[in-house]
């Protein structure tokens, strides 16, 4: 047996482990995003070594196709050159001839594939900051793919790229092959635009585009001022329940005061639900410190005529302290002194409490929710689905000037 053969079994067998690995990455991929019953993986051991949760990003895809499918893709394709003389007997493939050093080719692929493996490694940790155990197991394939492929004693990965631009020049000698290569690009192509848009097997990026400007804005830019969100003599009323440290609470209210621009015949009303030990007597373990405080403060701002304004810097600024509180306050131009006062006295306090049990009298235990017309929702919406909500309730779009 010589050495080409020695290393086609090889890269064979690697290949072939490479392929079943990537169909576990796709079971796991397909799991996280589609399966709301799936139990954690095997590989999802903690925060740091969580292949589940990087399955879950957008990272996780490219072109709108999860990577894992590129992978199954790359290891079969690998494994077509290796046996690409053989498969030329077969008239549906043909073409295989015209990869006339397959070694050349998958050296290349292989060299390739390792290096966009290291941009991947590079975004899991420091951006996502989470391993996938299996998605680095086959980062070594692939550059122990590529290293058993090159062509050392013949020049190496310069002449094994050589190889490659010299058989593709021969190939689209002929026409035939010209035009199977033309029909090939605009079919990919096409197929990509198609999965990069509609993002059907990325729900995850989808579901980022929908929240983007909600979830991931800084400023809340349709931010009102005084106690009033939307129309004061309203049909339609939304009672809102957050907490001023819940990760998407922030999101609704910007959607909340989003749709108030767009929408008539509807209006928001606030409900304070902090899911923090200090004045929720629901919970038993400390969850968002620091709640309690500044939903005091936004009540007593409410008495002042400026609950909307502090509600937004509330959430847009986090402030960890009263001292941050009251800075913000003298900021929004209100009676500090006052606003302390009531903020740390017994009508403040039984008002929170009130508001607190009246969320859990309904069952909601959580944040964000909201009530409509009697019937609760859990959980942000998507922005056209929860404009679509309203509208279903008796919201009407404004006449727009």
């Amino acid at each position: 047996m010589d050495t080409v053969q020695k290393k086609k079994i090889a890269v064979g067998i690697i290949s072939l482990i490479g392929f079943v690995t990537t169909i576990k990455l796709a079971m796991i991929y397909y799991d996280a995003n589609f399966n709301p019953y799936a139990l954690s993986s095997f590989c999802s051991i903690n925060e740091f070594i969580d292949c589940d949760g990087i399955a879950r990003t957008t990272e996780s895809q490219f072109l709108g196709i999860p990577l894992a499918y590129w992978g199954m893709f790359y290891y079969l394709f690998v494994l077509l050159l290796l046996f690409g003389k053989k498969l030329t007997e077969i008239n549906l493939f043909k073409f295989m001839e015209v990869f006339k050093n397959p070694l050349s080719y998958i050296a290349i692929l292989g060299i390739f594939s390792f290096l966009v493996s290291m941009t991947l490694l590079g975004l899991s940790l420091f951006e996502i900051k989470k391993l996938c155990v299996l998605c680095a197991f086959t980062y070594v394939l692939n550059l122990i793919i590529g290293l058993i492929s090159i062509s050392w004693k013949e020049g190496g990965i310069v002449k094994d790229f050589k190889n490659c631009i010299n058989d593709f020049l021969d190939a689209i000698k002929n026409k035939a092959y010209l035009a199977a290569l033309i029909v090939v690009v605009l079919l990919a192509g096409r197929g990509l635009a198609y999965t990069a848009t509609t993002n059907k097997f990325a729900p995850q990026v989808k579901q980022k585009k929908e929240f983007g400007e909600f979830v991931y804005a800084k400023t809340n830019k349709y931010a009102v001022s005084g106690n009033i969100l939307g129309d004061e003599d309203a049909n339609v009323i939304v009672y809102a329940f957050t907490d001023y440290n819940c990760p998407f609470c922030s999101g609704f209210d910007i959607m909340l005061h989003k749709l108030a621009k767009e929408l008539s015949g509807f209006k928001v009303v606030h409900v304070n639900l902090p899911l923090d030990i200090e004045c929720n007597k629901h919970l038993k373990h400390p969850f968002h410190e620091g709640s309690c405080r500044m939903a005091k403060y936004a009540i007593a701002a409410e008495k002042q005529g400026k609950f909307w304004d502090i509600d937004s810097k509330f959430f847009e600024l986090k402030p960890t302290s009263e001292d941050a509180i009251l800075e913000i306050a003298k900021d929004l131009g209100l009676d500090v002194d006052k606003l302390k006062q009531d903020a740390n006295g017994k009508e403040v306090a039984k008002e929170l409490e009130e508001h607190i049990d009246n969320a859990y009298a309904q069952g909601i235990n959580g944040t964000p929710a909201f009530v409509i017309n009697q019937k609760m929702e859990m959980g942000i919406k998507p922005y056209s689905e929860m404009k679509k909500i309203l509208e279903d309730a008796g919201a009407k779009p404004r006449r727009r000037l």
